[in-house]
C-alpha cells in the first residue's frame, strides 16, 4: 500500500485486508493449502502496520498485514506477508522485493511474502525479482493470487467463508452474474459463522458484484427453485437483493414469488420476510390458492 501526503486514501485493499486478517486460516487452506498445512494458527499474532519511506520516490509506504506464525514442525517463528493489490503496477514485484529487504532486516526471521491481486486486468506481472551486475547476483520469489484468473466453479462446494466473499473477484463472464451470486448465498448458508462475520462476507461480496433490477428479479426465482432447505437457509441471510425486492419488486412478482415459496412448504414468517407481504395477506394467497 502506498500513501501520499494530503490525498484522501480509501480504496479497496482495505477490504482485502479485513477480510483476509480475519479469516487467515481459512484464506490460506483456500489459496495455498501447502503452506497451510506447514504453518500453527494456534497463536497468530498480527504485528502493527510497518511504515517506511522510500526515498528514491518520495512516498511513505505500508506493508497491510504481518501476521507472526510459528512453523507446526519445529515451532520456528516466520512472518506471513500478505500485500492485497487492487490496481495493476508493472513493477509490482520489485515493490514486494523491498517489502521483503525492509522485513528481514528489521525482524531477521523467514518471511513467506503473498500478493493477492483483486483488479480485473489479467496481465502477467513477474514473480520474481532479480538483480544481475553483470551475472546474476541475487534472485527474490514471491507468491501471488490472482484472482480474476481462477475459476469460480472450482469453490462452490467447499464451506470456506473466504473463498465465498473472494468469488466476487474471480473470473466470470457477464451471464453467469446471478450463478455466481445464488452460489455466493448458498455457500455462506451452509457456514457456520456469527452475525459480524456474516455482515463482513456478504458486505465484501457486494462491494464487488451488484446486482442490477433485473438480475436481482432472476436470483429471486432461482431462490424460488432451489430445494425447500437450500432456499430457507439463503432466505435467512442479510441479502440486500431481498430489501430491494420488498421494496422495488412489482406486485405481480411478489405474488408469483410468495405462491411459489407456499408451494415448497416454506414458512409464512420466512415468506414475509423475502416478500414484504404481511402474514395476513400471505394466508389470503394460501387460501385463494386452495380454494382453486
Amino acid at each position: 500500500m502506498v500513501l501520499e501526503d494530503n490525498v484522501p486514501y480509501t480504496d479497496h485493499d482495505h477490504l482485502s485486508k479485513a477480510l483476509i486478517k480475519t479469516f487467515l486460516h481459512e484464506f490460506t487452506e483456500a489459496f495455498f493449502p501447502q503452506i497451510n498445512q506447514q504453518l500453527d494458527f494456534s497463536t497468530v499474532k498480527f504485528l502493527e502496520q510497518e511504515v517506511y519511506t522510500d526515498l528514491l520516490v518520495g512516498k511513505k509506504r505500508i506493508i497491510d498485514i504481518l501476521a507472526e506464525v510459528k512453523l507446526k514442525e519445529n515451532d520456528q517463528l516466520t512472518l506471513l506477508h500478505i500485500e492485497p493489490q487492487s490496481t495493476y503496477q508493472r513493477e509490482f514485484h520489485e515493490r514486494m522485493f523491498t517489502y521483503y529487504s525492509h522485513l528481514y532486516l528489521k525482524h531477521r526471521i523467514p518471511i513467506i511474502p503473498i500478493a493477492v491481486f483483486t483488479y480485473n486486468n489479467k496481465a502477467d506481472v513477474p514473480k520474481s525479482f532479480t538483480m544481475e551486475a553483470p551475472d546474476k547476483v541475487s534472485e527474490f520469489n514471491y507468491l501471488q493470487l490472482h484472482l480474476i484468473k481462477l475459476n469460480w466453479r472450482a469453490f462452490i462446494e467447499s464451506d470456506n467463508p473466504a473463498a465465498a466473499a473472494l468469488l466476487s473477484k474471480m473470473g466470470y463472464r457477464d451471464d453467469e452474474r446471478v450463478q455466481v451470486k445464488l452460489e455466493f448465498l448458498k455457500m455462506v448458508s451452509r457456514i457456520k459463522l456469527n452475525e459480524a462475520k456474516v455482515e463482513l462476507v456478504i458486505g465484501f461480496f457486494e462491494s464487488y458484484l451488484k446486482l442490477n433490477e433485473k438480475e436481482e428479479k432472476q436470483l429471486r426465482e432461482e431462490i424460488a427453485n432451489l430445494p425447500k432447505d437450500e432456499a430457507e437457509g439463503v432466505l435467512r441471510l442479510p441479502n440486500s437483493f431481498y430489501e430491494r425486492g420488498r421494496k422495488e419488486g412489482r406486485e405481480e412478482e411478489r405474488k408469483l414469488l410468495a405462491k411459489r415459496l407456499l408451494l415448497k412448504g416454506m414458512s409464512i414468517e420466512d415468506i414475509a420476510d423475502v416478500t414484504g407481504f404481511s402474514r395476513d395477506e400471505i394466508e389470503e394467497l394460501e387460501n385463494s390458492r386452495s380454494s382453486k
